[in-house]
């Protein structure tokens, strides 16, 4: 839960950061950012603003924007009846991005999800991602990522997204934002 306030101030926030890409937007694309909390009240620490361009029957284009430190957490993209699930690609597109998923875990990780949260964090093999680098995940794979100490953008170029659907480990997490006055 976030209040209007910190919902206004976090979209100008994002606005700034996707200004730093160069990429062309509109202003009325710019009023359409998300800023999901995942209703833990930690903004800063877990969430991510969102942009979605695209979100046909096929296709989803987004840009998420991630504040410096900012995590994206632990979550995978179910199938859901006969659709397999959400393949994505993310792509940094400014700063650097810190991305788990499955495979032989890293030592000494740049990533550190919130302490409190830690134990819901189960993806331990990185990629350190800088502008023009991309990975793709397949269907129902859990995967987390965190934005470098100067906040990051990525695309994330995918099937069909439905978010609300996604599958976190930290049973406190909810995908939708709950925005009260304030």
């Amino acid at each position: 839960m976030i209040t209007r306030t910190e919902f206004n101030t976090a979209r100008k926030r994002a606005a700034l950061l996707l200004e730093k890409t160069g990429i062309s937007l509109q202003p009325e694309e710019l009023e359409r950012i998300e800023v999901a909390d995942f209703s833990l009240g930690e903004l800063e620490q877990t969430g991510a603003e969102i942009l979605t361009l695209v979100n046909t029957e096929k296709i989803a284009v987004k840009l998420i924007v991630l504040f410096p430190n900012q995590t994206l957490p632990e979550h995978k993209h179910p199938s859901l009846g006969n659709y397999p699930g959400k393949e994505e690609a993310i792509r940094c597109e400014w700063g650097v991005i810190y991305l788990y998923g499955p495979g032989k875990p890293v030592l000494e990780p740049k990533g550190h999800p919130p302490g409190h949260r830690k134990r819901t964090y189960t993806m331990w093999r990185e990629e350190v991602l800088y502008p023009g680098d991309q990975v793709i995940f397949p269907p129902n794979t859990f995967h987390w990522f965190q934005a470098g100490p100067e906040g990051a953008v990525c695309w994330s170029y995918s099937t069909k997204a439905v978010d609300l659907q996604d599958v976190f480990p930290d049973p406190e997490i909810q995908r939708g934002t709950v925005i009260v006055d304030g």
